[in-house]
């Protein structure tokens, strides 16, 4: 039986049985921005069992796609050097929703083991809790198990909880004895770790609800979640022992070892990227594209640690991305998302690949390097840092190669360099005494500013930026300043906090930023003359203008992030934001440039929006209803029970154009933005891309700032502003002729050049040698005249380096039948170390760069001694 008979066979015995059979849900919860990744099958349910959600359906049955590779369940570091670590995984499950409970799912679970598909009873475990006599009396007098097959756990192993409080109970797990052949003994046991008895489903009976000092009461009405991991069946139904031996994994590695050329299917870097491609694929198709943050890194890291393992194989080209197709052959039926989003998996690996592939050579040449040089059995934390910082290597796949050496890493070294570097970013910083003002632990400042702008208050702290708290001050002194009521809004969600004023008739001080401490709104400014104390009353006056404009910037903002999303896709997703009075800027998960059509089309909904003039709803409702609405929830934001919801563009539609979480300041109608122009959209890092935009007047200043520009553009070259194209293309058709021409000039020098330079090769050992510094070359001149120098000397090895503009560039040729010794790539990496940069290439031809010219001359003359000990 195959894994997708398995898999529909579960599904249908519960189909039969009343059960909806319910699609998976994403790898990226929609119900929770707290857990990184849909991790068990209860998840898309979860809100069904702490009783926020009433479902259609009292019992339902899924296949859910999982994955364990970040945070608290994380497979990572074992997946391919065991038969049952994945990455991904599909959980089969049943679940009861104050329907049916202990018996019927222990019934269902019995029934469809040894009589659907055949499993012999004597082959079978049981376990219950310990103080789960009720399921213990099912299973022993109803079910008439082998008492001697049957085990009695303690909490660890046999009680289930959500969370430190919310719905728990105790739990049933059924193992699989694979055999006396196999080492390991039954649950509870010693041995129980071992491999012959292997857990292949798990019913959860959610029966108490767990207070906060720890006492447990009894659920109204208990539920059940179960879970069966479909690899594991699929192991024990096709009688295999490891999970990389059932029929998917049996067909991905073969089609990996064709792509890699590898002919040995057991290799563990085989199985680490047929598991892994499964992982990187379903990850994009729900959105997750690579990043430096949250569960882009987390695919990021996975994407990575197969390349290296691809790397590891021998593979010297881009591969990964050519295994989707072999991965939709054996669960595109199953997947139809996986098949209709092919191209764009494709796209997404392949670039993360192409740009990690550019530097994993170097940081593999370092490590190595590294690790042959030491004396211990432990990397430095200092050199595991430096791969993660410059060469963005994960610390798993640093580990994976330590523990192919035999190695271990130095986290504490590796942790104190982390925390030096984020000391010294938060140093930088010219607010980090907010975080530590002496409040007290419930002080809470009430934010009037949605509805005003002006209002009276009360001063209830004074304190120095180094944080330390005063009674009152006096004179031009920097402080800041805490008001039991406050219409400034504290810096949040990207949207920057108020300027503005806070005055009596003693004293005014200008307020030149606004954070947040906890519930507390801290006003950092200057105190202009006067004196201020605790107690004061004073009116606190926030920026009309500047408040106007953030204003427009952040409902654009809003527009813009639904505008992306309907143009690139549900992959979209928030990266960083910033809203200031003169324009927006948002971050977001996309693996390519945009491309100028669609910059227009998004700018064109969001001008759509504006033009509809549609109400801007604010409204406070309960998370459970927010989500109900389908509101965009940020992943690692914190949300109370009750959440600030802001809806734009629902008049005119079914549904709104734009739902979010928000506690910002926003406009009334979309019609008060005015106009929305996109000004700029770059890259920040691999698969982040920014957008800079202006709205309102700034959209007017913009376009007044071009046409300044155009102008001055025409009369520089002499032409009208209806012929400037035409104009500019004759000007730059000519200036690529004359390049080209220059081009020319440089080769016949450099081939003159090369001439005089073989006369300057010395002799070692019957190998020409020569290691030169020289002027007035280009990159593409210095290779074709180390190419013509090996040609003109022989077996020879050729080092030429250039200067210009402060900047060193290096080239080292190596003739074929001195590859097996000398390898261009090791040279220059050699050199690179010296001149401050980095390098790599082929055996017998390597560039490097670096930034420090006066390292040059000392490089170039370490070539010879090292060269002479490797002939």
């Amino acid at each position: 039986m195959n894994s997708s008979e398995i898999r529909q066979k579960f599904l249908d015995f519960f189909a039969k049985r009343g059960h909806e059979i319910v699609s998976s849900s994403s790898l990226v919860p929609s119900n929770d921005p707290t857990l990184l990744f849909t991790n068990a099958g209860m998840v898309q349910f979860k809100d069904a069992f702490l009783g926020q959600e009433q479902r259609t359906c009292r019992r339902a049955t899924s296949s859910q796609r999982c994955v364990r590779a970040g945070g608290k369940h994380n497979d990572l570091e074992n997946v391919g050097y065991t038969a049952r670590h994945h990455t991904f995984f599909e959980m089969l499950g049943n679940f009861s929703f104050g329907d049916y409970f202990k018996r019927e799912a222990i019934q269902y679970a019995w029934e469809l083991l040894t009589v659907e598909f055949g499993l012999p009873a004597e082959r079978l475990w049981v376990t219950v809790f310990r103080d789960d006599d009720e399921a213990a009396a099912i299973w022993l007098n109803e079910m008439k198990i082998d008492p001697t097959r049957f085990s009695r756990l303690g909490e660890k192993a046999n009680f289930w909880a959500m969370g430190d409080t919310g719905p728990c109970g105790p739990c049933s797990e059924i193992f699989y004895d694979h055999g006396p052949d196999v080492p390991g003994g039954p649950p509870g046991s010693k041995d129980e770790d071992g491999d012959r008895y292997i857990e292949i489903w798990n019913l959860v009976f959610m029966q108490f609800e767990r207070k906060a000092d720890g006492s447990m009461t009894p659920l109204p009405k208990p539920s059940v979640d179960t879970g069966a991991g479909l690899e594991r069946l699929a192991a024990v139904l096709q009688h295999v022992h490891s999970n990389y031996e059932i029929d998917i994994f049996k067909s991905l590695l073969a089609d990996t070892a064709a792509v890699t050329g590898v002919k040995d299917l057991n290799n563990t870097s085989l199985c680490v990227i047929a598991d892994h491609i499964r992982s990187c694929a379903f990850l994009v198709v729900d959105g997750v594209v690579p990043s430096n943050e949250g569960r882009g890194y987390v695919l990021r890291r996975i994407i990575r640690r197969a390349v290296r393992h691809g790397y590891q194989l021998g593979v010297n080209e881009i591969f990964f991305y050519k295994l989707v197709p072999a991965l939709i052959k054996v669960m595109g039926e199953a997947y139809p998302e996986l098949v209709a989003q092919k191209a764009f998996v494709e796209k997404v690996l392949n670039a993360e690949e192409q740009q990690f592939a550019r530097t994993l050579e170097n940081g593999m040449a370092i490590l190595e390097k590294g690790i042959a040089e030491m004396k211990g059995a432990v990397i430095p934390g200092s050199m595991v840092f430096q791969l993660y910082d410059t060469y963005g290597f994960p610390v798993d796949l640093t580990a994976d190669v330590a523990r192919e050496h035999k190695l271990s890493l130095d986290m504490a070294g590796f942790d104190q360099a982390m925390k030096v570097q984020k000391e010294q970013a938060r140093a930088a910083s010219n607010f980090s005494a907010v975080d530590k003002l002496a409040v007290a632990p419930n002080a809470k400042t009430k934010f009037i500013g949605y509805e005003r702008l002006e209002g009276s208050a009360y001063i209830t702290g004074l304190f120095k930026l180094d944080g330390s708290e005063l009674k009152q001050a006096a004179g031009d002194t920097e402080l800041l300043v805490l008001l039991d009521n406050s219409p400034f809004y504290g810096e949040s969600g990207g949207q920057i906090g108020d300027a503005g004023v806070i005055e009596n008739e003693k004293a005014r001080f200008e307020v030149l930023d606004t954070q947040k401490q906890g519930d507390v709104l801290v006003h950092r400014g200057v105190l202009r003359g006067g004196s201020i104390a605790s107690g004061d009353k004073v009116t606190a006056r926030v920026s009309k203008a500047d408040r106007h404009a953030i204003t427009l910037n952040h409902s654009a903002t809003h527009l813009m992030h639904a505008a992306l999303r309907k143009v690139l896709g549900a992959h979209v997703t928030q990266k960083g934001s910033l809203v200031t009075a003169d324009r927006l800027r948002f971050d977001f998960s996309q693996p390519a440039a945009l491309q100028a059509a669609e910059i227009k089309q998004i700018e064109t909904l969001v001008n759509a929006e504006i033009l509809a003039n549609s109400t801007v709803t604010k409204e406070i409702m309960a998370i459970a209803d927010a989500k109900q609405k389908g509101a965009l929830a940020l992943f690692g934001e914190k949300y109370g029970n009750e959440v600030r919801v802001v809806s734009m563009g629902a008049e005119f539609s079914t549904e709104p154009f734009s739902t979010e979480l928000c506690g910002g300041c926003h406009v009334n109608r979309t019609g008060d933005i005015g106009m929305f122009k996109i000004v700029s959209e770059s890259g920040i890092s691999a698969g982040v891309r920014r957008i800079e935009a202006v709205t309102g007047f700034g959209v007017l200043q913009l376009v007044e700032m071009q046409e300044h520009t155009l102008k001055q553009v025409c009369e520089i070259i002499k032409s009208s502003t209806e012929g400037l194209v035409d104009r500019v293309q004759q000007m730059s058709a000519n200036t690529k002729a004359l390049e080209k021409q220059l081009v020319q000039l440089k080769a016949k020098m450099a081939a003159a050049a090369g001439s005089d330079l073989a006369g300057m090769a010395e002799d070692i050992g019957g190998v020409k040698l020569l290691a030169v510094a020289v002027e007035g070359f280009n990159s593409k001149s210095l290779r074709d005249t180390v190419d013509q120098l090996k040609n003109k000397l022989g077996s020879a090895i050729v080092v030429l380096c250039t200067v210009e503009d402060e900047k060193v560039s290096i080239v080292a040729g190596v003739s074929k039948d001195l590859i097996a010794k000398v390898q261009a790539g090791n040279l220059v990496n050699m050199l690179a170390l010296q001149v401050g940069g980095k390098g790599g290439g082929r055996p017998d031809m390597a560039m490097a760069g670096g930034n420090n010219p006066g390292a040059v001359p000392a490089a170039l003359a370490s070539v010879k001694p090292w060269v002479r000990e490797l002939l």
